[in-house]
């Protein structure tokens, strides 16, 4: 049964956000320099691109995902607010302008994610190694994450990223595998979930990670079975948040999750054996991911040790 709270009145029906997921608009001093210093360097964020409701927390903390590669996306999912069409050429700079903005903004850690490119060979892996190599170059004390697309069909494109040795590979599920024909059309459950595994193969160092939304017609049993997929993959960081419909011509909440039901998820996921889990309403894939990237690592040194 849903929990959302409908109104009702001569507009259309609307759903109103519970309390727990309401934040406060972005406007500090922090925060614009942020984005005055991302429109400098001419470079896109996730942040803005995807409507993030974190924004305003992680810019006043110079925190802020660059979205390499583009603002437009050859693919078309229900969830996301990142336009669809056509992208322009690749910019060669924007390597260097990413780095830039690294040692600026002073990050000890950066993540690093991309719309999705079917247009290019490589799917616009090496773009990723070229940013990776350029902030190792710059600011070789900041430890990097990378969110890549699913190299769908992009042979090499996984390994030519790995090689590159981010300290985090995070690829998002982004939901159960029955609800991929109408959330994510244009992805395949197990091509993502064997993009998971294929890192680990190559790199068993390197952390893995990967998220789903909640409240989007999924079911518990169908969240565990998610969960025991990425544990089969071994990755090693979960996170779990509340799907917001970007607009009305995106998939509509089917529901608003409690929070009580984030910290059960929590509970399940690891007891399941996960290192790090992050599940809340506002939770994202990069949000606070400085501060998880320092508790996973201690994590595994302290699981290391327990196995000596």
């Amino acid at each position: 049964m849903s929990n959302v709270e409908v109104i009702k009145g001569e507009k259309p029906e609307r759903v109103r956000k519970p309390d727990w997921l309401r934040v406060k608009a972005p406007g500090s001093e922090e925060y614009m320099k942020t984005r005055r210093l991302m429109r400098d360097l001419k470079l896109n964020t996730v942040c803005e691109e995807a409507a993030c409701p974190n924004i305003g927390e992680c810019w006043t903390q110079k925190h802020a995902t660059v979205m390499i590669l583009g603002d437009i996306c050859t693919r078309a999912c229900a969830f996301c607010n990142i336009k669809t069409g056509m992208p322009r050429t690749v910019d060669h700079d924007e390597p260097e302008h990413v780095a830039t903005a690294v040692g600026e903004l002073g990050l000890e850690h950066v993540v690093i994610t991309s719309v999705d490119r079917d247009d290019l060979p490589d799917g616009g892996a090496s773009q990723f190694v070229k940013v990776i190599t350029q902030i190792r170059e710059h600011s070789p004390g900041t430890t990097i994450e990378v969110l890549t697309p699913d190299f769908l069909r992009k042979k090499g494109a996984i390994e030519a990223v790995v090689e590159a040795r981010p300290d985090v590979y995070n690829h998002n599920l982004e939901t159960v595998p029955r609800l991929y024909t109408s959330i994510r059309p244009g992805a395949r459950y197990y091509n993502s979930l064997r993009l998971l595994d294929r890192v680990k193969q190559l790199d068993p160092s390197i952390f893995t990670k990967s998220g789903v939304m909640a409240g989007l017609g999924e079911d518990k049993r169908e969240v565990y079975q998610v969960m025991d997929d990425m544990r089969a993959a071994e990755v090693d960081f979960l996170t779990i948040g509340q799907y917001l419909r970007p607009t009305p011509r995106h998939a509509e909440v089917a529901r608003y999750v409690t929070p009580d039901e984030f910290a059960s998820y929590a509970r399940m996921a690891r007891a399941k054996g996960f290192l790090m889990v992050s599940a809340s309403p506002l939770t994202r894939s990069s949000y606070h991911a400085g501060q998880d990237f320092a508790q996973l690592r201690a994590n595994r040194e302290e699981q290391l040790a327990k196995a000596r």
